[in-house]
């Protein structure tokens, strides 16, 4: 998990590292599937039909060009992002990083968490993802889509938010 690590203090514990469901790469999917297929067709109809050794060479380049910039366009750019994207819980807080070049990244202390609520609709249940509501105490409620089995999520951050309250309240007394 190392990415996770580095950001933990050396007294936190690590409960959840998630990336976005995978619902995220359907269409790069699709996408290299088809734009495979249109290649290789366009090179195969290329290849039988034109007679010109230069010419078909051309083509042939362009044909390359034209998929690897797609691949890269649509394909490469949301498989990085996917795997750059990363939702953390941890004893303390809730972290969410994303980014390669470019990173940023919030973090919520559990102490500062007031609501935890979770939306799905029926696709997403069957997939088994949703939308995560986090309510802090200053701000707007912060939403995070595509998280895998959103509502065991939901229940290990109500059950942390719960834990410490409960630990401040017998601090308290």
């Amino acid at each position: 998990m190392g990415y996770p690590e580095d950001v933990l203090a050396p007294d936190e514990h690590l409960l959840l590292h998630r990336h976005p469901h995978w619902k995220m790469l359907f269409w790069p999917i699709v996408i290299l599937v088809a734009a495979t297929a249109l290649a290789g067709f366009g090179g195969g109809v290329i290849s039988r039909n034109v007679t010109d050794e230069t010419v078909r060479l051309g083509l042939l380049v362009v044909v390359l060009v034209v998929w690897v910039a797609l691949l890269a366009w649509r394909v490469i750019g949301p498989v990085i992002s996917w795997k750059s994207t990363h939702f953390i819980v941890t004893d303390r807080r809730v972290l969410v990083r994303q980014g390669v070049l470019t990173h940023s990244g919030i973090d919520i202390p559990m102490s500062r968490i007031s609501s935890v609520q979770f939306r799905h609709g029926l696709f997403d249940r069957l997939l088994g993802t949703g939308t995560l509501i986090i309510g802090s105490s200053s701000d707007e409620p912060l939403e995070y889509d595509d998280i895998p089995a959103v509502q065991q999520v939901h229940s290990l951050l109500y059950h942390q938010v719960f834990e410490v309250e409960h630990r401040h309240e017998r601090w308290d007394n």
